[in-house]
């Protein structure tokens, strides 16, 4: 099944961070450290993009493959096909990382 996300709406598989181990500041972390939602992820699919009060498309900032940086709590937790996905809007996009 595929996802196809609507307005201005994107797809995010969350990055996975390490469990537990030790930080790079010498820092032992234990695994129930990591047991917080993901704050990153790849964007796989992106919605068309808002529509304006005048009836335009306004084009979307993100693209699939965009690696992001968006807000803990704000994504809707989606499972398909066993895999876990973020189904956020636009706004609640924090950056782009590079």
């Amino acid at each position: 099944m595929k996802i196809n996300p609507l307005g201005d709406r994107v797809v995010v598989e969350p990055l996975e961070e390490r469990k537990g181990g030790k930080t790079k500041t010498g820092i032992y972390l234990p695994e129930t450290a990591d047991k917080e939602r993901p704050e990153q992820g790849k964007i796989v699919a992106v919605g068309p993009g808002k529509l304006s009060d005048e009836g335009k498309r306004i084009p979307m900032s993100v693209k699939k493959g965009d690696v992001v940086l968006f807000t803990k709590y704000g994504p809707t937790e989606v499972k398909v096909d066993g895999k876990e996905y973020l189904i956020a809007r636009e706004e609640d996009i924090l950056a782009i990382l590079e």
